[in-house]
Parts: C-alpha cells; sequence; structure tokens
C-alpha cells in the first residue's frame, strides 16, 4: 500500500499543512518529513498507515555494540521519562546479525543505561500496553532507531467492541477503497460485509470523521506535547453534510453479522442511513439502478464451510459458491466495477471471469489479490472452448 499511502500523505499536506513534505516510497512505508505537529496530523487523518514512526538516528553497523552506541547516544529523555514503560521491536531485511532477540535486548539496554546514567532510575519494560514504543530497522548495512509517535497500531480505530471469524483491518479496507477509485458519494455495495469494516471506512469518509478522531496517541505522553495544537486541531475537524439518499450498502449470508455491522455503524459515529440486508451474496442484486462499485473480502479456505451444506468438502463448496456468484455478477451487475480480495488466487477461474486487473496486498503475511472486474456485458466471460468441427461438417 506504499503508492496509497504516499498519495494519501501529499493530499492530507496539501488540505492542512505547507511543512509536511512526503519524499520517497520504501518496501513497507513512505519516508516524509516536517514538523512534531505534523506527525500529530498524519496520525490523526491517515486511514492507510499503521503506524507513524520518527526516526531518531541511522548509520551503519557490523555488529551489536554499534547498534548498542548509536542507541545510547539518542536524547531519549527529552521525549519521555523513566516513569514511563517502553517496548522495543526489532525488524530485518537481509540483516547479517544472528539474533534479532539479542539485537532487541541491546536496544533496552542501551535506553535503561542513558536513564540510569542520569537518573540512577530505568524505565520498566511493558510488552503489553507501553507508553513508548522504540522501533529498530536492519538492512544489511544500515541501523536505523525510530520513535513510535502513534502507540497502538494505527488501524484500530478505537469504535470496534467485537469481530467476526476473521476481521479485515481497518487501514487494509482504507487502502481497497482507495486503490477501487471509490468516492464518497460513488455507490458502493458489499455483499458479504461481515462486522462491517469496509463500509465503516466508506462511512466516515462520507462523513468527514477522521480515522485518528476517537483514539489515544503515544505523542500525547511525550514531553513537550503540544497540547494546545493538538486540541485546535481536532476542533477544525468539519463534518460533511449529511447525504439525502443512501450511496453505501452492504448485507451478509448472516443475521448476526447484519446485527453486528448495524451496532458497529452506531459505535463508529455514523449518522446516516447504511442499508444492510440478510442474503447469501450469489443471490443479490444491485441497491441501485445504474452503475457502482462492488467491493467485498469473500471467504476462504474454511470460513466457506461454516454455513454451508455439510455434505460438501470446503473445496466442493467454493467451487459451487463462487461459479454462482460469477454468474450473479454476469447476470445482473452489467455496468458495475467489481474487486473481491482474497488469498484464493484461482478466484478468477472459479468466477470464470477475466479480471481487468490485480493488485498485490498483504494481508499480515498472507499474499493476497485485489482483483477488478470491469462488468461489461458479453466482454467479461473466459473463452469458452469451442467445440471441434466433425470433418463431415
Amino acid at each position: 500500500m506504499e503508492a496509497a499511502l504516499a498519495e494519501e500523505l501529499t493530499e492530507i499536506a496539501a488540505a492542512h499543512s505547507p511543512t509536511l513534505k512526503v519524499h520517497n516510497q520504501v518496501p513497507g512505508g513512505v519516508h516524509c518529513s516536517g514538523t512534531l505537529v505534523d506527525a500529530y496530523r498524519v496520525n490523526l487523518h491517515s486511514r492507510i498507515a499503521s503506524r507513524v514512526l520518527m526516526r531518531m538516528g541511522q548509520r551503519s553497523y557490523n555488529n551489536e555494540n554499534d547498534i548498542y552506541d548509536l542507541v545510547l547516544e539518542q536524547p531519549w529523555e527529552d521525549w519521555f521519562g523513566v516513569e514511563h514503560t517502553i517496548r522495543v521491536d526489532v525488524t530485518a531485511v537481509k540483516s547479517p546479525l544472528k539474533s534479532l532477540e539479542f539485537t532487541t535486548l541491546k536496544i533496552k539496554d542501551a535506553i535503561c543505561d542513558r536513564f540510569r546514567d542520569m537518573f540512577n532510575k530505568r524505565p520498566s519494560v511493558d510488552t503489553r500496553e507501553p507508553d513508548m514504543r522504540i522501533v529498530g530497522f536492519l538492512d544489511q548495512r544500515n541501523f536505523i532507531i525510530y520513535l513510535d509517535t502513534s502507540g497502538e497500531a494505527l488501524f484500530k480505530r478505537g469504535w470496534r467492541e467485537e469481530t467476526g471469524d476473521a476481521p479485515l483491518r481497518e487501514n487494509l479496507a482504507a487502502g481497497m477503497l482507495r486503490v477501487s477509485g471509490w468516492k464518497p458519494g460513488v455507490p458502493l455495495f458489499d455483499p458479504m460485509c461481515g462486522s462491517g469494516t469496509i463500509l465503516i471506512e466508506a462511512a466516515q469518509m462520507v462523513q468527514g470523521i477522521p480515522a485518528g478522531a476517537r483514539r489515544h496517541f503515544a505523542f500525547e505522553k511525550f514531553h513537550d506535547f503540544e497540547r494546545e495544537a493538538w486540541q485546535e486541531m481536532k476542533a477544525a475537524i468539519k463534518a460533511n453534510p449529511l447525504p439525502g439518499e443512501p450511496t453505501i450498502f452492504g448485507s451478509d449470508i448472516s443475521g448476526d453479522m447484519v446485527e453486528m455491522t448495524r451496532h458497529n455503524l452506531k459505535i463508529a459515529g455514523i449518522q446516516f442511513d447504511v442499508p444492510l440486508k440478510q442474503i447469501e451474496a450469489q443471490h443479490v442484486s444491485p441497491p441501485v439502478d445504474g452503475p457502482g462499485i462492488l467491493l467485498t473480502n469473500p471467504p476462504y479456505g474454511e470460513r466457506i464451510g461454516v454455513r454451508g451444506d455439510s455434505t460438501m468438502a470446503p473445496d466442493e463448496m467454493a467451487v459451487s459458491f463462487y461459479s454462482a456468484l460469477g454468474t450473479t455478477l454476469k447476470q445482473r451487475f452489467a455496468g458495475w466495477t467489481v474487486f473481491l480480495f482474497t488469498a484464493d488466487l484461482s478466484l478468477p477461474k472459479l468466477l470464470r471471469l477475466k479480471e481487468a486487473r490485480k493488485t498485490p496486498f498483504f494481508n499480515g503475511a498472507l499474499e493476497c489479490r485485489l482483483f477488478r472486474f470491469d462488468m461489461v456485458a458479453g466482454y467479461n466471460r473466459r473463452e469458452e472452448a469451442k467445440p471441434k468441427q466433425s470433418p463431415q461438417e
């Protein structure tokens, strides 16, 4: 989602801040620069970022002692105190170091030793709910140490109380909405809505609720936290006028899921009607006249068999389900753009549709695709094998 994030950050800079500058995309992220208040701003407004990390130091390394020395040099006491709890995480790509656990320990030791040298006390470690998260990143030659300004991962928007079997992360849903080209006002339909993540992300965008409006961040515990600037930023949020007609629609095979989505929409602060139905996805019809975007995360693997015919194996059930869904899309959704997010790379074949585009995504460690199908009558079927003509014909 690096390209989608870079585009979103550029929009945030244009709308809110002349000092926020977006630089290069790197694997897994985007480099940008600005004031500390810009970090508040990105945390508040970005729907796609997972974390906003502040770079403290960077250098090449040969061994763990080089890493310890760089971390020891950083003025951690300018940012937090011994009374704060800490957690250290390290990610590495092609690092020659043998043990990430040992590297993590060296970083923690360097931070604690600096505090002990200065104050004769050290911060405690709390791996579950730390006040401060410190993140190390290693590649083959370089080490970067960051202080996390976000706290809990940004996909945790602060509204979710309960989830279905396999909830989609909120920032992944937001990334998919962006990649699909959906904008507020365009009809959006999720026929396998689960706990409603895609619908809620879209509805918050329609209503003008920033992603971080309902949660707290690590930067609020920093020394010299600019409380006034933060309060002004939040006070400047202007809600959009509520739509007169519904444009966002959902359905699910499970009545429990439909109820959960309804409940989650309410907790997420959505004040307009999002019509929901209990119906099997292969039986749905377009909720509006004219074209729209259908975006969904269909069940794959074990999840298909949860409420299906228990006499069928999950793979038979998948073939039967997707065959019926493909027929419904072809017959009823002409003019629509359909996006299906799945780890099953054989999905177009099961649907008997030819994808117009496929965008690779990772859902955690799971490699997935966002398949796009343009439902144009007559053009979307895979070429059927033509019957061979017999000689006498």
